[in-house]
């Protein structure tokens, strides 16, 4: 997507939407006219899904999902079903303001009281909470040790050394590619797509391969335990009732803690679910035509900067039919590319765990990838050992790389938007800094020696009160600063209210858990 020179600017005071909060007014131009609507522009414009998608895969779908199902079966997976569908929502509706005004949604939020500072350092600190752990950098290096050695690393052993200096070589990875191109969006969306076609191919050839049919339909059902319910028990009495909600819904002895990071997970869980509007501007869709993008090691001075306060339009009746296909490109890219794509990455990762693991031989968090590999090279063919070993890299690096640039990003744009003075520097410099000053942070943690699944578990705790909070600023946002004409329907208004309150309970519920229940 090329992006358009900055229009000239109009500040002109119109009957809609005066209103601009805590950050200064919007200028003001015509949206950019989408491409026409065809399967050939349909590919070339959607794309920050697949970077979404790629982030996500590694966490709910390759180690949460398979975990949760194989201790507790597969009637918990609606819990996935519902959490990727209120994720969906909340996407397209940070998306639904950079398309109005090309701003990332969090700088929408620093419009709110009680102010453009205390927003933007409070979505820093739970960001970097969040995602400054490096979980996935320790996962990678778990699953390159095996491969070389051939064995099961041990990890509070002799082997731990030789994890930690692979972790920094992840991490060093990592900057590299972020910084390999002249738009970091472009190299991480090209990046995204090849692991996913990859991760995708190897998932199905394996569920294929490996997986009876008997269990596959039994997976599938679980993503409906609601429905199937419905038909197949008898409501005769409160007892009924009872021991579908125990037994199947929500299993009596399910871990609160483990069940929050699972809902969380199972789509992008927190800050990805933000930060998907900050890909959104640097890709070029709608308004962000006109906001530049952060650029890489390789962009120039001639690049043109990422622009720190937004460009809205008017409802015009040519603006509002060019905003009718820039919406329907969106919906594409987050109800089939990345709603649908976390869906299959679930079931398929799940599916595969209940045709190989079994209650009593479930592996350690950093021996889930060594054990497929082992079991499909047994059963059928030496080479799935590296093939199996390989998709969990890519799967899991995926991962690292999308959180990263995600904090990053998020971080680099609210101190951009929000604080004037950092504007003598470039935007990009501001993004190199953060992202050397995280690696260095992550070599710290990493030299702690905590295991994979330990850091991931606060990753994805945090990720609940990140998406309760966040539904409801973007409810306000998309009802306060956006014309009448283009603000969310009643149906979107209540399931960012259900998002709200479904993982606000399950912050208090799965934070207690881990704290004081153990």
């Amino acid at each position: 997507m090329v992006h358009s020179a900055p229009p000239a600017a109009s500040e002109s005071p119109d009957e809609y939407n005066a209103d601009h909060g805590d950050l200064p007014a919007w200028q003001i131009n015509d949206l950019p006219e989408p491409l026409p609507m065809s399967l050939r522009n349909i590919i070339r414009t959607i794309g920050p899904g697949a970077i979404l998608l790629a982030g996500s895969i590694g966490g709910g779908e390759w180690i949460v999902g398979p975990l949760a199902t194989v201790k507790y079966g597969t009637g918990i997976l609606w819990i996935a079903t519902l959490g990727i569908f209120l994720q969906m929502v909340f996407n397209l509706e940070a998306i639904r303001y950079t398309l109005y005004c090309g701003e990332p949604v969090v700088t929408g939020i620093m419009r709110l009281n009680p102010g453009s500072k205390f927003w933007g350092l409070f979505y820093v600190f739970v960001g970097f909470a969040q995602l400054a752990t490096p979980a996935m950098a320790m996962s990678c290096a778990n699953v390159l040790l095996t491969a070389a050695s051939g064995r099961l690393p041990d990890g509070s052993g002799g082997d731990r050394f030789p994890l930690m200096w692979i972790s920094w070589g992840v991490l060093l990875l990592t900057v590299i590619l972020l910084q390999s191109g002249k738009s970091i969006e472009k190299v991480l969306e090209r990046l995204s797509w090849g692991m996913v076609i990859f991760i995708f191919a190897f998932l199905l050839i394996a569920n294929v391969l490996f997986v009876p049919l008997a269990t596959s339909w039994k997976t599938f059902k679980g993503f409906f335990t609601p429905l199937v319910m419905l038909t197949e028990i008898q409501w005769t009495s409160w007892a009924d009732w009872k021991d579908a909600f125990s037994n199947r819904l929500i299993p009596s002895n399910m871990n609160w803690a483990l069940l929050g990071v699972f809902a969380a997970t199972a789509g992008s869980g927190g800050l990805g679910n933000l930060a998907i509007s900050n890909w959104t501007r640097d890709k070029g869709l709608g308004m962000g035509r006109y906001m530049g993008s952060i650029g890489g090691a390789l962009a120039t001075s001639e690049e043109q900067e990422v622009r720190p306060i937004g460009i809205r339009f008017l409802p015009t009746a040519d603006n509002l039919r060019r905003w009718a296909i820039w919406w329907k490109y969106s919906l594409m890219d987050q109800s089939i590319l990345w709603a649908m794509g976390c869906v299959a990455g679930m079931y398929l990762n799940v599916n595969l765990a209940q045709a190989i693991v079994t209650p009593d031989n479930i592996p350690a968090d950093s021996a889930a990838g060594a054990f497929q590999a082992a079991y499909m090279a047994e059963k059928l063919w030496s080479g799935f050992w590296v093939l199996a070993l390989v998709n969990g890299f890519w799967i899991l690096f995926s991962t690292q790389l999308g959180n990263t640039d995600c904090l990053t990003r998020v971080s680099a744009d609210v101190l951009w938007a929000g604080f004037p003075k950092l504007r003598s520097t470039r935007a990009s410099r501001i993004y190199l800094c953060l992202l050397v000053a995280l690696s260095v942070w992550g070599v710290g943690i990493l030299a702690i020696g905590k295991s994979a699944f330990d850091l991931f578990q606060y990753l994805g705790l945090i990720a609940n009160p990140i998406l309760a909070i966040g539904a409801i600023q973007i409810l306000r946002v998309n009802t306060r600063f956006l014309p009448k004409q283009i603000q969310p329907p009643l149906w979107r208004r209540a399931c960012l209210v259900l998002c709200a309150i479904v993982y606000g309970v399950l912050a208090v519920v799965s934070t207690y858990s881990k704290l004081f229940a153990g």
